[in-house]
């Protein structure tokens, strides 16, 4: 009977020392589950001037607008990256944003890959750096 009482015991006492871990929080009412994305495009162009802010808003107008009818966000800003050749260079740049719903994130994958590959082709670019959340965020409007 004592090795039971102690057993007890010592069996609450490892209880208490296990971690505890906070409640989730509950979402808020009317959100779903999104994906976001962004999209960096440098605006310097090998062997040519700079892509301009006309360019690009009809670019944005043609390929991005058409694929994502239902809102997106854009920023300016100002990056700089290691290019295959070795050299930094610093540009200025424009940030997609995206988000989508989660039912329609492989068909928006393709749409994504699409401007991307589109961009690089018209503008001569290297690359178009894509950066994808690994879990849905919570949306509400």
């Amino acid at each position: 009977m004592r090795r039971l009482i102690m057993f007890v015991v010592l069996a609450a006492a490892l209880a208490g020392c296990a971690e505890v871990q906070p409640a989730a929080a509950a979402p808020p009412p009317g959100c779903s589950g999104y994906v976001r994305t962004e999209l960096f495009f440098g605006t310097t162009r090998q062997g040519g001037p700079e892509i301009s802010d006309a360019e690009f808003r009809a670019f944005l107008d043609a390929e991005i607008t058409p694929r994502f009818p239902d809102g997106l966000t854009m920023l300016t800003g100002f990056g700089q990256f290691r290019g295959a050749d070795g050299k930094l260079a610093r540009e200025r740049s424009q940030v997609l944003v995206l988000l989508y719903p989660v039912n329609t994130a492989p068909d928006s994958g393709t749409k994504i890959d699409q401007i991307r590959e589109l961009y690089k082709r018209k503008f001569n670019q290297e690359s178009v750096l894509r950066a994808d959340d690994p879990e849905p965020s919570c949306v509400s409007f």
